[in-house]
């Protein structure tokens, strides 16, 4: 098969995210997790771009004096791997017969010659794309029980492909696909955490979305699922998370791709295996819509000039940075972020981000909830000063004491009429304890609000 050129905009695209990553660094690929975490926060350009160029996050930050402290360990790490090998050491004969366990129709057992298990080996990941398309073509038409190992699949992000790799993925003998997670985090009598299982969902979620574009190429040579019900539009609102809806069912036009996601852990203290299947149609949507939402790579890219770069510029031990602290981080401030507090659990860069969004005074570092809340006050000194009746100085850097009289055009604003009895209500709280008159604060240097 004869290798499709990219189009000029992709090449100068690609050669630009290059210019940015460094000249002689490899790019680091985008995983599901990243890519879940980006569609969470749609708004910020700083990681869209980032996570385009596959700069390396973990030796950015570190490179920047803030280091993220999270991350799984070796011993984890190592696990997961032990873990799945183990599960996956018959070919696939075990995934499927923990499938078939979950499922409402299991349709026939596999063959005394058991399951398909088709190599996906090729070099880099556009040739581990087609292989992988090319191998569920034949076992979608097969009528056969198939596992895919760590099959490679492609989404575009804000213009620019993504390559993914699910664990596994089944193809049933009716020609649907169930992508599986395979996590090393235990089931203790029956139940899991359930923030674990949310992530494992969301990360489904994306091999789901990546899959369901693949799966109309693929439909259109082997033609849709057989016997499979289409899910109809969006998983229900309730606490169930879409379970009440069709069973076995299936997304997209094409038909293929399952709506139920299998996801396999440890049981109990053991490695033995046990397996749910979760319905990922919620954060499929969630997904899909946060990701139409990015800017897209090529026009963050062009804000920038023409020679900024993200290299370290590591040394010959490839691993000290060598390119100064503030040359980089002015590099980085270029890039408007969107810090909310949830980035600490999901971004190398929070800790850089939350330090500069204190640094400003900026309302985000209270949470999403207050930041919607407080409208078209955007800093913690407009905040002060619209609850004790105050116009706050132009400069953010002066400390409230020189205030001005508020706004008469505040006092229509529902915000400030809440912070205001809130205000009051504190006074009169203070006042009966005999602590003294009303609030009067500002925000230190550090974000956090000082009473006074």
């Amino acid at each position: 098969m004869p290798t499709e050129t990219p189009p000029p905009q992709r090449t100068a695209l690609r050669q630009r995210l290059a210019e940015l990553r460094g000249p002689r660094v490899a790019p680091r690929p985008l995983d599901a997790r990243a890519l879940a975490a980006l569609a969470a926060n749609p708004g910020c350009r700083r990681r869209a771009l980032l996570d385009g160029a596959g700069v390396d996050k973990t030796a950015l930050a570190r490179a920047l004096g803030s280091p993220a402290p999270f991350g799984q360990s070796q011993f984890a790490h190592q696990r997961g791997h032990v873990f799945e090998a183990r599960v996956t050491a018959d070919g696939g004969e075990q995934l499927v017969a923990l499938l078939r366990e979950r499922l409402s129709d299991p349709g026939p057992p596999p063959p005394r010659d058991g399951v398909d298990a088709p190599e996906l080996v090729a070099d880099g990941p556009a040739g581990r794309t087609e292989r992988t398309r090319i191998a569920l073509a034949q076992a979608t038409s097969a009528g056969r029980w198939a596992v895919l190992r760590h099959p490679m699949v492609s989404v575009e992000v804000a213009g620019s492909p993504a390559y993914l790799e699910p664990d596994a993925l089944v193809v049933h003998p009716d020609g649907s696909w169930t992508v599986v997670e395979i996590k090393s985090f235990p089931v203790l009598d029956g139940s899991a955490d359930p923030t674990k299982v949310g992530a494992a969902a969301r990360q489904a979620a994306v091999y789901v979305l990546a899959l369901r574009e693949l799966a109309e190429a693929v439909a259109a040579e082997c033609g849709p699922a057989r016997g499979v019900p289409a899910a109809r539009g969006e998983a229900p609102a309730g606490a169930d998370a879409g379970l009440s809806g069709p069973v076995d069912g299936t997304v997209g036009a094409a038909g293929l791709v399952r709506q139920r996601a299998l996801l396999v852990c440890p049981k109990d203290f053991s490695n033995l295996p046990t397996a749910e299947l979760i319905d990922v149609r919620k954060q499929l949507s969630v997904t899909s819509r946060q990701l139409a939402r990015l800017t897209r790579i090529e026009e963050i890219a062009a804000e920038l000039p023409g020679d900024a770069t993200f290299d370290l510029r590591l040394a010959d031990d490839g691993k000290t940075p060598t390119r100064p602290v503030a040359e980089l981080t002015a590099t980085v401030d270029a890039v408007p972020a969107a810090y909310v507090p949830d980035c600490l659990a999901s971004c190398e860069l929070a800790f850089h981000c939350r330090r500069a969004a204190r640094a400003a005074g900026a309302v985000e570092v209270l949470g999403r909830g207050v930041r919607g809340e407080l409208g078209d006050l955007t800093t913690v000194e407009a905040v002060l000063g619209a609850a004790l009746g105050e116009r706050p100085a132009t400069d953010p850097a002066e400390p409230s004491d020189t205030a001005q009289p508020a706004d008469p055009d505040q006092e229509a604003d529902p915000a400030v009429r809440a912070l205001r009895r809130a205000a009051a209500l504190r006074a009169q709280a203070l006042a009966e304890a005999g602590m003294g008159p009303g609030p009067a604060g500002r925000a230190t240097e550090s974000g956090e609000i000082a009473w006074r």
